[in-house]
């Protein structure tokens, strides 16, 4: 899932989830939201969100404070962390975070865009301590265990350079905790703004300059949706959520990234509506004809993942590996979902920094684009009867 461009350690890469340029959430270090995709204090669309105990790291009280927290005498390398006497506080270990961050060059973007947001919540979540805890948490006084935990995690973190959602072993996604690990692709999508729009009927409204309004399925008569590439299974999750009266297909290649998907399903409480299927897109799914066919597959170019930075190339290729010029997966989807869609279905695949490619190799089907926060418009939706017009032409 994601929207990806090529990037660099520091997460400033060309672009993939939100950062400069075109989106492309699944690779570049400084994704849509978190890129999108997680949360602290800062992030959007993955912050982890209220579950009773803990609302997301978004909405935390406690400041980006760049301009209040200076970082204290400089530690000479990543690798060689503070004993835990040396720093007595939250406050202190966060600005030490942050400056070991930095001087070890660590690629952002999984869960959180800048240092400060991911290191805060790493280090509340080691702590155990609420991620909306008041400001005043940042001076209470660490006892010797508490400093040897965040050493050991920062450790982790700084000098094994592990995603930090791989070691707190969750992400957020639209406000919905999410079990992850190395198994699947930390959640990051543009879909968390799509689904709402399209469960709301305002789909169409958010269609960039192009043509009319094409014919979209009105939300109360979804009743089957598949979730082509699920992952971790959080955006079939949130389908069934927005769609409570559809089914959802949630299909993937990776035996255990549908082990992942079904603790999810069942942590939801969805395993009547969610049903998960072992396939190369839709290869051996039962027959079925769709109202939704939605998709955040793998589509950077291989060359792209060959230079990912070390915390990227962490996560499952298969997850983000699209061949050659990023569409194997996209053209083998648009291929099988001609014969998948009800009539007035319709296709919708996050495909980052793909949309001239997509234009050019996919012209006939005359791709629409939906509008993102961050004006990188990297969806594209095609309706049934292009499909089906361009099928019966040969052309797929």
């Amino acid at each position: 899932m994601g929207c990806k461009p090529a990037a660099d350690g520091n997460g400033a890469g060309r672009h993939q989830r939100p950062g400069p340029g075109p989106a492309d959430a699944k690779t570049h270090p400084a994704s849509h939201g978190a890129r999108r995709r997680m949360a602290v204090p800062g992030g959007a669309h993955n912050r982890p969100a209220p579950s009773g105990r803990q609302r997301r790291p978004a909405q935390s009280k406690i400041p980006n404070p760049k301009s209040q927290i200076s970082a204290p005498p400089s530690f000479s390398a990543p690798s060689a962390l503070p004993v835990p006497p040396q720093l007595a506080t939250l406050r202190a270990w966060l600005a030490f975070a942050i400056d070991a961050y930095a001087r070890a060059g660590l690629a952002l973007g999984q869960i959180a865009a800048d240092a400060h947001d991911e290191a805060l919540y790493l280090l509340l979540h080691t702590l155990g301590w609420p991620l909306d805890s008041d400001p005043a948490v940042l001076d209470r006084p660490l006892d010797p265990a508490q400093r040897a935990a965040l050493r050991a995690v920062l450790r982790r973190r700084v000098a094994g350079r592990v995603p930090a959602a791989y070691i707190t072993r969750e992400a957020w996604l639209g406000g919905l905790r999410f079990y992850v690990d190395e198994r699947v692709l930390i959640p990051r999508s543009y879909f968390l703004e799509i689904i709402p729009a399209l469960a709301a009927g305002a789909a169409g409204d958010t269609l960039t300059a192009g043509g009319g309004t094409p014919a979209m399925p009105a939300p109360e008569k979804i009743r089957r949706i598949a979730d082509v590439c699920t992952g971790s299974g959080c955006l079939a999750i949130l389908l069934a959520k927005h769609f409570p009266k559809a089914a959802v297909d949630a299909i993937d290649l990776s035996p255990g990234a549908l082990e992942v998907a079904r603790l999810n399903v069942a942590a939801h409480r969805l395993a009547r509506r969610v049903t998960l299927h072992r396939s190369d897109v839709f290869d051996t799914v039962p027959p079925a004809r769709y109202d939704v066919i939605l998709s955040n597959p793998p589509y950077e170019p291989s060359r792209v993942c060959d230079a990912l930075p070390e915390e990227f190339r962490k996560e499952p290729r298969l997850a983000l590996d699209g061949g050659r010029d990023g569409l194997d997966i996209i053209g083998k989807l648009l291929r099988q979902s001609a014969a998948r869609l009800a009539p007035d279905g319709i296709v919708l695949i996050e495909v980052g920094g793909l949309r001239r490619a997509m234009d050019r190799a996919f012209a006939a089907l005359a791709p629409r684009w939906l509008r993102t926060g961050d004006g990188s418009d990297c969806v594209c939706l095609i309706h049934a009867r292009r499909l089906a017009a361009h099928a019966g032409a040969g052309g797929l």
